[in-house]
């Protein structure tokens, strides 16, 4: 890790984003190594996330958009 990436890090703790917000946005970032490795940790989050990368909306069956 690179002292950058400390301090972005840093500005997005300090955000408070939700924890499987911060996951999904580095299974997007991810290369092909980190994505098996994320994967493997996270499979229900990665499923869900491709389900709603898929979805119209990111909405899944039986979800209403926020208006």
């Amino acid at each position: 890790m690179s002292r950058y990436d400390y301090e972005v890090a840093r500005r997005l703790d300090a955000e408070d984003l939700p924890f499987y917000a911060l996951i999904q946005a580095a299974m997007r970032k991810a290369d092909t190594e980190n994505i098996v490795k994320i994967r493997a940790a996270f499979p229900r989050t990665y499923d869900e996330l491709q389900a709603r990368y898929n979805a119209p909306g990111g909405l899944l069956p039986g979800e209403v958009h926020d208006s």
